[in-house]
């Protein structure tokens, strides 16, 4: 993992994927959100679907790979940057990694999600698990950190 100097249009990106985490949580399922780039375009924004879908794999990033590809094909992922308003948990590193992304930029880390939202927890860090990736994949974060743990409440939650 490393923290970078961002660009006001990367704070942007991640402004997408923190709205995705606010409508999924609005919406009734967890927090978190993701938004796809390659060559400075976004590309696709998704939320997590865990409960309005019923799988327990509708986290984020992978939400974001499944939709992406039935909308631009699985060409448009390789090479590409995921803005994850949440560090992605092992599952959704692991995904991405399949998937060809060669970048991941997070907001709020591992340990702000168990602080926020308790257990169950896999606290493995995204940078640990694709630390040894081939082709490599950048981790990086934390990017507008508040801004992302500001949407870290349960749904339906009042505070």
């Amino acid at each position: 993992m490393t923290t970078e100097t961002y660009t006001e249009t990367e704070a942007g990106y991640m402004r997408a994927a923190i709205a995705a985490s606010r409508a999924a949580r609005q919406a009734g399922n967890m927090p978190f959100g993701a938004a796809l780039v390659r060559d400075g375009q976004m590309l696709h924004v998704a939320g997590n679907d865990q409960v309005s879908t019923g799988d327990c794999t509708g986290h984020a990033e992978v939400a974001l790979i499944r939709q992406a590809v039935q909308r631009l094909g699985a060409d448009a992922l390789r090479g590409a940057t995921v803005y994850a308003s949440g560090e992605p948990c092992a599952m959704c590193a692991g995904a991405m990694f399949w998937a060809g992304i060669t970048r991941v930029v997070w907001a709020a880390s591992t340990p702000d999600i168990e602080e926020a939202l308790g257990g169950p927890s896999l606290p493995a860090r995204c940078a640990d698990v694709l630390a040894a990736a081939r082709p490599p994949v950048a981790v990086s974060g934390p990017l507008l950190r508040d801004e992302a743990r500001a949407e870290l409440r349960l749904p339906g939650s009042p505070c």
